[in-house]
């Protein structure tokens, strides 16, 4: 006696890159600056989306909405390894958003470098300490 072969169920679809922020207002003011169309009236809200290239969608939780879920949830620390990458346009990009974000009071982290894989490169942090790069492909 044959059985017949069970159907495989669909593989998931990565679709979501999801944060736990302690202020929604301040980090959904610093990610509008690199660009995301954030909801305006997203900010008192304890859950908010911004719909990326390709499909993908970056989400931010508050962490009420976090402790919510899990009442034992603590925050990470400042500065994990859980981090973003934005191209900019050209090195002078990387150099000009790194210099707009520091002045308008975000911790810069590594000041704008041409690194050794060919891009220039910067490091800025969120509100909440998470690493956020900019970089462009240098010239060849």
């Amino acid at each position: 006696m044959t059985t017949a072969a069970q159907p495989t169920p669909p593989l998931p679809r990565f679709a979501a890159i999801g944060m736990v922020v302690s202020d929604m207002a301040a980090s959904l003011a610093f990610y509008r600056r690199l660009g995301l169309a954030v909801p305006a009236g997203a900010d008192t809200a304890p859950h908010a989306e911004a719909q990326l290239p390709g499909g993908l969608r970056l989400m931010w939780d508050s962490y009420a909405t976090a402790r919510a879920v899990d009442p034992d949830w603590t925050p990470p620390q400042a500065g994990s390894p859980t981090g973003l990458a934005f191209e900019c346009d050209g090195p002078a990009g990387v150099d000009a958003l790194y210099a707009e974000l520091t002045a308008a009071g975000y911790t810069g982290e590594k000041p704008p470098w041409d690194a050794f894989w060919g891009q220039r490169y910067a490091v800025v942090q969120d509100p909440d300490g998470h690493g956020v790069d900019l970089f462009a492909p240098l010239p060849r």
